[in-house]
């Protein structure tokens, strides 16, 4: 769709999915010089980069906006990330993908206040080469089917206009709007509280080391502290409800993982060249100090509790819910049967773990192991080189001579032609 056939269809006033950034500015500008009613919506994610979330409804009336809204999102967002967490869904095996989850959150969050201005059409800024379009696009179909998308990168005549970031900001500095200055926006950046997302600028270029980025929730794991330390985070069904003892509600808990993982460089800077879901490779540089701590405590206290054939059903759940997230089916059936499906090992994940911190790195310590602390452990001392537990040595003879018939037969009829 291009902006002419939103008028042929009698579109005045439009909403748009803002951050405040480069892109936002844009279009922004750009709508309204179109004749477009420009109506702004920013979800309050607890971003990192915004000191002041009200200066992004200033930036967005300066750029030409009518109005502009900050809505509240930092208690949904925190419920998406537990479940991300939960299902330790992290993409190509790699990085938690928390630019992946808050879209839908965005969108849940921005819809009803769109409803209730009568705007019937939401735009956004993402780009026609990436993944944010779809996550945008399908959050919108999924919860209204009714709204209309229009993104100026799948516009002909904006694309026209805009090839690339550096027309975009040329065109904002041409006409004074309130952007970073094109010499200081080396690479662009998402934020959210989950964790960051940098891409795009010179960082497409992978002959260029990524230090150039300055991590926005904490530090390179190279300038962290040269001193370990030891943080205790307690479980109760599958959410963390303290850290070193200290109880929380689920924002403060994120927010202290943040702040200690940050200082560590906890989940700062991994850096991943991915498959996109339209076909591509891109590089970006990501941050998730809480994701990365939490997500670490939370993985060993799985293995307490997992018996191998729950944990071989819970990593086929994982992939799935990875995928489902990354390509911005979140809020379709397959994603809500999947964590449905994960709910009996979430109940079942009660405990306190600490781990240590050191450079980058999360390490497990030590854990509460007692059945008043972890009730559900399968972790027992039948495993011991010292006597003690149930199991017996000597039980052992039958089942190996069992394995054996088959190693046996392998080696008589294959292995050795």
């Amino acid at each position: 769709m291009n902006w002419r056939e939103l008028q042929k269809k009698d579109v005045k006033l439009v909403g748009g999915a803002v951050s405040g950034g480069l892109d936002s500015c844009t279009v922004t500008h750009w709508l309204k010089s179109k004749g477009f009613r420009v109506q702004g919506f920013t979800v309050d994610l607890g971003q990192p980069d915004e000191e002041n979330l009200d200066a992004i409804t200033d930036r967005m009336k300066a750029c030409g906006a009518e109005d502009s809204f900050i809505i509240p999102g930092r208690g949904p967002l925190a419920d998406a990330g537990l479940k991300v967490i939960q299902s330790q869904a992290r993409y190509e095996g790699g990085y938690w993908n928390t630019t992946g989850i808050a879209r839908p959150v965005t969108v849940d969050a921005i819809l009803p206040e769109m409803a209730e201005r009568d705007v019937e059409t939401l735009f956004h800024g993402a780009t026609g080469r990436g993944n944010d379009q779809v996550r945008f696009q399908l959050a919108t179909n999924m919860l209204n089917p009714e709204m209309e998308v229009y993104a100026p990168w799948r516009d002909p005549e904006f694309i026209a206009e805009f090839p690339g970031r550096q027309q975009m900001l040329d065109y904002c500095e041409a006409n004074g709007l309130p952007i970073r200055p094109a010499r200081e926006s080396r690479y662009s950046t998402d934020a959210n509280f989950l964790g960051l997302t940098h891409e795009a600028g010179d960082l497409e270029d992978v002959t260029i080391s990524p230090t150039f980025v300055e991590p926005g929730m904490g530090v390179w794991p190279w300038d962290a502290p040269n001193q370990t330390q030891v943080v205790t985070i307690r479980w109760e069904q599958g959410v963390p409800v303290a850290i070193d003892g200290q109880q929380l509600d689920l924002e403060g808990i994120f927010n202290t993982a943040n702040s200690v993982g940050g200082k560590h460089g906890v989940g700062i800077g991994d850096h991943v060249v991915e498959n996109r879901f339209v076909g591509v490779k891109s590089r970006g540089i990501y941050e998730a100090p809480a994701m990365e701590l939490l997500g670490s405590s939370y993985e060993f206290l799985l293995q307490f509790v997992l018996d191998r054939r729950a944990r071989e059903f819970f990593d086929y759940v994982s992939s799935v819910i990875s995928l489902q997230i990354y390509q911005g089916y979140w809020l379709d059936l397959a994603t809500r049967s999947a964590l449905a499906a994960l709910e009996p090992i979430t109940r079942l994940v009660t405990g306190a773990i600490s781990v240590r911190l050191y450079k980058g790195k999360v390490y497990f310590d030590t854990a509460e192991d007692t059945p008043e602390a972890m009730p559900h452990s399968l972790y027992t001392d039948d495993s011991s080189m010292e006597a003690m537990g149930t199991y017996d040595h000597t039980d052992a003879e039958g089942f190996v001579k069992v394995l054996g018939i088959s190693a046996k037969n392998l080696a008589s009829r294959q292995l050795g032609s």
